[in-house]
This record gives C-alpha cells, structure tokens and sequence, in this order.
C-alpha cells in the first residue's frame, strides 16, 4: 500500500509542473501576435505595453481579491486552480470571437491575468501542500513552467502561415486541459493547512527584520528587471534584424528559444540552491543580470550574430535563475504565521513594480536611444543588490 502512495505521489509535481505550463501560456498570448493585433484593431505597436500591463495590473488585484478572501485555503486548492483555468483559457479566447476594439482587448487581458492569480500562486501552493522538505526545487521546477509557458506562444508565432486566432485557441485549449490535469490528478496534499487571513500590518511589521527586508528589496529588483526583458526582447531582435538587412533572424522562434532557457536555469537554480545557498545564489544572478543591463549597448546592435544571440541567451539564463530562490527567502524570513501575507503582499508590489519599468521604457524608447535604454534595467538588480547585502548572512 504505502509503496503504491509513494508512486502516485512521484507524479504530482510533474503533472503541477506540465499544468501550469500550460495555463501560463495564456500570460504572453496577446505579446506574441501583436503584430496581427496592430493590423486586425488598427492600433499603434506602442500598445504592446499596454497590454501585458494589462496582464499585470489584473494579476496583482486577482492575488489581492484571492488572499483576502483567503480562496485556496477556504476551498480545495485543485478546484480553485481548474475554474480559474477554465476561466482565463474563456476570457483569452474571447479576444479571437467577441472582442471588437482595443478597450475590450485591454479588459480581456486585465481579467485573464486577474484568473492568472488562481493559477501561479495556486500551483506553487498545491506543491507546497504535497512536498514539505525540497520544496526550493519543487519551486524551481514551477517556475521553470512558467517560463516555459511565457515562451510558447512565440514558438507557435514561428509556425509560418498560422493564423493567429489559431494561437489564442491552442493557449486556451492548454489551459483547459491544464486545469483538468490538476482536477483530476491532484488531489489535497497531505500538508494543507489553513493559512491566516492577508495582514497589511503584520506584512508592514514584517519590514522592521532585517532579513525579511533585505530578501524583499532584493526581489523587487529582480523583478524591475525580468518582465521588461521579456516584453522588449522580441523588439530587441526586431530591431538587430533591421540594422543588419543581409539577417533574417526568425524573432518569435529566437524568442521562443531564449525565454525557454531561462527555464532550464530555475530547475537548476532549485536544485543546486540546498547545497550553496539560497542567497548566494540569488546574488549572484542578480548581479550578473545587472552586468547585461550595463553592457547592453556593447552588445545588442554592433555585435556579430552569433556574440548578439549568445548574450541574449546569457542574459535569459540569469534574468530569472533568481526568482524560485527569492519566493523561498521570502518565505524563510518571513513572521511564520503570516508566510502567506508576507508572500502575498511582496508579489503584489513586485508586480506593481513590472508595470512601472515596462511603462518607463516604453515611454522613453525612441529611435535615437535604443541602444542603451535598456541600461536603465539596472536600477533594478542595483537596488536589489544594495538590500541583499544589507542582511544576514545566515539563508
């Protein structure tokens, strides 16, 4: 008997893992066919940050909405995850039938990252529920998916003559079966416990440890940082593309393959940070981040082909080897019974902050700057850097 459980138990994170790569592939729907969004709604390519801010703004109310009403411990985690599932794979596929202007676009996309709240976070908390020692890299692995899903829809782009209603339906159809995967699959873990109701004054408490704010500074940084790579990086090939005409790289496949082996540094990152260090770790992709911020202008638009696409890789694998390792930090220096506040709120500012980078560079970028506007990047991992080494030395 017990040796069937144990077998049945080796299934769970993989099938976590393989469903929430399949629901976050919603995340980056609307990014990888903007081109066929500008022509189908007649907007300018600005609106490109618009819309995953859009994504962004509806996942920090839909976090906020989740944990004050305490939903994943009120409710059984796998049901919570599969109807927000259903419902984020409804409203993405609402954009390829019902939507007629860019108002209704920006609506979908800000409620589907809204359900994207019961997706990312409930899936990292159903592994937690399952796998109470390793859990840094079952972490890694879960942000590994997300990775994973940010970067497919660019893979299904890269598929010549594809009509890009083709790719909002095959998101939501993954997200679908996603949810179903967990429903039927996962059941409670054996570690379910009920968390306490979300705590602004313990949270704002929690900043008078040092620890919890060294961790919390450093992951804000880290997260200024990693969803503007992403959103530019398409534009950031587009852009090399067009100052070397005898090129033609495939910019949705390249980004496909770049973003996908930011993955590949989670689970590694995970599973390595037991051994060196959680922290340790962490610093050191932030800061490695930073470099590729500062060194941007060196690289992204006089450089050969191959130092241009090798740098974007590098510049990938370090951006999020960090952001299993700070969910973890957070987690460890947190006030024990307010974990869940603490996590939370520090995604939600994390988040809010995402906006802020992705607006400014949209905003500033121009024709004369591009070559180093990405160099502001690196007042994130600066920042972050500056609160990692303010703390202890103990996690």
């Amino acid at each position: 008997m017990g040796s069937s459980v144990d077998a049945s138990k080796k299934w769970i994170l993989p099938i976590i893992v393989l469903a929430q790569f399949f629901c976050t592939s919603l995340w980056f729907a609307g990014n990888a066919i903007m081109g066929d969004l500008v022509r189908e709604f007649n907007f300018a390519p600005s609106y490109l940050v618009h819309l995953i801010s859009a994504v962004q703004f509806g996942f920090i109310i839909g976090t906020l909405v989740f944990a004050l009403l305490s939903i994943s411990d009120r409710f059984s985690p796998s049901k919570v995850f599969f109807i927000c599932a259903i419902l984020a794979a409804v409203t993405n596929l609402a954009i390829s039938l019902v939507i007629v202007n860019v108002t209704q676009l920006l609506i979908a996309r800000f409620i589907t990252g809204f359900f994207l709240a019961g997706i990312y976070p409930v899936g990292m908390k159903i592994a937690a529920d399952h796998y109470q020692k390793g859990l840094g890299k079952s972490l890694g692995f879960l942000v590994g998916a997300l990775v994973f899903g940010t970067a497919f829809p660019h893979l299904l782009t890269s598929i010549n003559g594809i009509p890009w209603h083709y790719i909002i339906f095959s998101t939501s159809a993954l997200s679908m079966i996603g949810g179903l995967a967990i429903l039927i699959f996962v059941p409670n873990g054996p570690y379910r416990t009920f968390g306490q109701q979300l705590s602004l004054k313990i949270f704002l408490k929690g900043f008078g440890n040092k620890e919890f704010r060294s961790v919390a500074f450093g992951y804000f940084g880290h997260i200024w940082e990693q969803y503007a790579f992403w959103v530019f990086l398409p534009i950031m090939i587009l852009t090399y593309n067009n100052r070397h005409p005898n090129l033609n790289f495939n910019v949705s496949l390249l980004s496909f393959l770049i973003i996908a082996a930011g993955g590949f540094s989670c689970m590694l990152s995970g599973m390595i940070s037991n051994r060196f260090g959680a922290k340790k770790i962490a610093r050191t992709a932030l800061a490695l981040s930073g470099c590729c911020c500062l060194l941007s202008p060196l690289f992204l638009y006089g450089a050969s082909p191959f130092i241009f696409v090798a740098f974007l890789f590098f510049w990938s694998v370090v951006v999020i080897a960090d952001s299993p390792l700070f969910s973890t930090l957070v987690a460890q220096s947190a006030v024990p019974a307010y974990k869940g506040s603490s996590l939370t709120m520090v995604n939600c500012i994390g988040f809010s902050i995402t906006i802020i980078s992705i607006q400014l560079i949209g905003a500033l970028k121009n024709e004369v700057n591009e070559s180093y506007i990405y160099m502001l990047l690196a007042l994130g991992p600066i920042l972050g850097l500056t609160g990692l080494v303010s703390g202890s030395r103990k996690l």
